[in-house]
């Protein structure tokens, strides 16, 4: 593995792991491994680690793994692991934010209700990183992320750092489309200045725990919602609450929610994804998109 005896030349601070199981990683709990697991100390390591890697290496960057599914071949590559990278966070002028893509939607939620800042509560319903939330256009309760950016930093695979503003992308729900092989480092974000939140975050937590499978392995949302419909209706309409495939099921709580609850394969999970797809397709004559991203090799 050439690659590999590449990067384990390295003089990168952080830690760099082989064949490791991306199910730990996930919040699907399953998945195969990766070829490569990088977990850079710092922007510094991570910039020197980009440097290194071969220019046609497949990379895949993982926060807490919250809108990923790795198929059980794995994925023949390197993961970059952002978690506990890039935890900047910061109040800055004319009520803005200056947050890494390392940290927490939910504790940026929390911060910008401790600075008085408005506008913020509905990261605290998304189950990611800043990084994933900028790289989605990531929402909850009514709230996108992009409409309070108002620039970013990001890292081309030679590890340099660019500044970026929204004309750089093209935004649209739960789609961003921006300058190739460039990954989101940080962000600065603009908010209200007074606390005028008619939910504040408990309130919304309280809601979230309600109407979705918290406390189950499950990706958050699968599918994308239909202008002006939902997934959930859609799926739910054409009677696949509890359908399952192995593992495999999607929840009687929120039909949009697809659960690990039996030591699902990747292969049951993408098996349900696909067959809800499916019916969907030919009850409704909708055909849902997906959120998660599926990456990696098939099981041969």
């Amino acid at each position: 593995m050439e690659n590999a005896s590449m990067i384990s030349t390295l003089n990168i601070k952080g830690e760099v792991r082989y064949d490791e199981p991306m199910m730990s990683h996930t919040s699907w709990r399953a998945g195969g491994k990766a070829d490569r697991y990088c977990v850079p100390a710092d922007i510094d390591d991570l910039s020197l680690l980009l440097k290194s890697l071969p220019e046609d290496e497949d990379l895949l960057w993982v926060g807490l793994g919250s809108n990923t599914l790795i198929r059980d071949g794995g994925f023949h590559g390197t993961v970059i692991a952002t978690q506990g990278v890039m935890m900047q966070l910061e109040r800055r002028e004319n009520n803005c934010v200056y947050v890494g893509a390392g940290v927490s939607s939910a504790k940026l939620a929390r911060f910008c209700a401790g600075e008085g800042l408005s506008g913020a509560a509905f990261f605290a319903g998304i189950p990611g990183l800043v990084g994933g939330a900028l790289a989605m256009n990531a929402g909850a309760f009514g709230g996108e992320t992009w409409r309070h950016v108002v620039s970013v930093e990001t890292m081309d695979r030679h590890g340099v750092i660019h500044n970026r503003l929204p004309d750089d992308y093209r935004i649209a729900y739960r789609s961003v489309e921006g300058p190739e092989d460039e990954w989101f480092v940080s962000a600065l974000l603009k908010f209200d200045a007074v606390a005028t939140e008619s939910i504040n975050i408990k309130q919304l937590l309280v809601k979230r725990a309600e109407t979705q499978p918290t406390g189950t392995a499950n990706c958050g949302s699968v599918f994308r919602n239909p202008e002006n419909d939902y997934a959930a209706r859609l799926i739910e309409q054409c009677g696949l609450k509890g359908k399952r495939i192995g593992g495999a099921v999607v929840s009687e709580k929120h039909a949009n929610f697809i659960i690990n609850d039996q030591q699902a394969t990747a292969s049951d999970i993408e098996g349900l994804i696909k067959l809800v797809q499916k019916t969907v397709r030919e009850q409704a004559g909708v055909v849902l998109q997906t959120e998660v991203k599926i990456v990696g090799e098939k099981q041969s």
